[in-house]
């Protein structure tokens, strides 16, 4: 029997397979050979300054749009572009330190007072937990035998080694420890801090770096593969920005109103609500993360109110619930829009596959970056409908073998037209007629 292959799923099915096959072999790669997965992540590190700075640059880079435009419109031509490029600059970095401080002013205050009540409140409820267990022990077993002079017979005969065994632990656990988030918070600070210098000259330069880019596609490649190549870039770049900067808006916003939400709650109600800002902060960073970030914010939050008042905790759940169904139907979609082109499914699929494998910072740029992959993968989809003729919609494949009629009548029209503009040969008599024909026009003509 001989098998009827369809194209198009057959090219859908083979890119695909190539870019996940290609992925799990790299990472197979990595795993399996320890020293090309120390070089990279020895590259990565060297990197990483640069790579915060690229981020830095590119966060930045719409405020600096928006401050340069107004400083052109107010200054028109007294001030040329570079001069007005660096005061741009300057004026967008005062402002990003301006947001910072204001957000250290007002809200590390009450994020310290919150995080500091938790710590006690969780103190006071296991040290009372505590107690409780263990005055019943004693209880129960203080008739048979005299449990405190044991145990202080105890402590007594192996007081020496006790002291030593802490001593150890302490030198031999907690100092490295301690040495290691020493030395990773400086070398994140100085990696930070030269990232805010490299992101500096990012963009101050942005348009001669773009145009570096540019060169080298044109030199490597043909003109029409460098074109689709920086079409796809300038797309991906769209899906990112739009992305980023709304996600990064709506948690700002979804924050603001889970603080001041449950600071509302906490008058009207009878039982506390406590901890609201730490709670809000919460929210707000879980809730970069589509569909499962409200969820992930919403488990600790809910532990941290239970501590103090159970039910306060079950409204909490009521608010979060509510507050995510605006964010996912009002408030979202004013925001971000269709940024990604992604349905549920996907996004639920890239969330999950680049959570697993990158963590926190793949549930959050998984959904951008799977867009950009399924963008392309379509490009070359519909690129070879094109080329076998067949049509481009999703809509005309949902009935079974639509598109494969179409194409059959497109074949029978285009047998239908090769037939009809065949010429017939002239047999030799007719061809010698045809010319005499032609020579006594021309005579005529004269």
């Amino acid at each position: 029997m001989k098998l009827d292959f369809n194209r198009r799923y057959t090219t859908i099915a083979f890119y695909a397979f190539l870019v996940l096959s290609g992925a799990g072999l790299f990472a197979a790669f990595l795993q399996n050979f320890p020293f090309f997965k120390g070089f990279f992540l020895q590259i990565f590190t060297l990197l990483r300054p640069f790579i915060y700075g690229f981020g830095i640059a590119y966060i930045l880079n719409p405020v600096l749009k928006f401050v340069e435009s107004i400083l052109a419109e107010f200054s028109g031509s007294y001030i040329s572009s570079k001069p007005r490029r660096a005061i741009a600059i300057c004026l967008t970095y005062l402002l990003a330190a301006g947001v910072i401080a204001i957000f250290i002013m007002i809200m590390l205050p009450q994020l310290v007072n919150s995080v500091t009540g938790l710590v006690n409140r969780m103190v006071t409820f296991l040290n009372s937990t505590n107690r409780d267990v263990l005055m019943n022990y004693i209880l129960s077993f203080s008739s048979d035998m005299d449990i405190s002079t044991a145990l202080w017979d105890y402590i007594s005969q192996y007081a020496d080694k006790i002291i030593q065994t802490t001593y150890s632990l302490i030198t031999s656990r907690i100092l490295p420890v301690m040495t290691n988030i020493t030395t990773g918070l400086a070398s994140g600070l100085l990696n930070v801090v030269v990232g805010i210098i490299v992101s500096i000259y990012m963009l101050a330069d942005k348009e001669r770096f773009g145009a570096g880019m540019k060169r080298i596609w044109y030199a490597v490649l043909p003109s029409s593969k460098a074109d689709w190549i920086l079409e796809l870039a300038g797309d991906a770049n769209h899906v990112f920005g739009g992305f980023i900067s709304g996600k990064l808006l709506d948690s700002l916003i979804i924050g603001i109103i889970c603080f001041f939400g449950m600071t509302f709650l906490n008058r009207v109600l009878p039982f506390a609500m406590p901890s609201a800002m730490l709670i809000s902060v919460i929210v707000g960073l879980t809730n970069i993360i589509p569909y499962f970030g409200p969820f992930i914010g919403a488990i600790p939050s809910f532990f941290i109110i239970l501590i103090e008042s159970p039910k306060g905790a079950f409204v909490f759940l009521l608010f979060i619930f509510a507050l995510q169904q605006f964010d996912g139907n009002i408030l979202g979609p004013k925001i971000l829009g269709d940024s990604t082109g992604l349905s549920a499914f996907w996004v639920v699929f890239s969330i999950t596959l680049f959570g697993g494998l990158y963590g926190f910072v793949g549930m959050f740029l998984g959904v951008p970056v799977f867009s950009v992959i399924f963008m392309l993968l379509n490009r070359l989809v519909r690129a070879n409908l094109v080329k076998r003729g067949m049509p481009l919609e999703l809509d005309d494949y949902c009935a079974p073998d639509a598109p494969l009629l179409k194409a059959k009548e497109k074949g029978k029209k285009r047998r239908g037209l090769r037939r009809a503009h065949t010429v017939k040969p002239l047999s030799p008599e007719e061809s010698e007629k045809q010319a005499r024909q032609e020579r006594d026009r021309k005579e005529k003509g004269r």
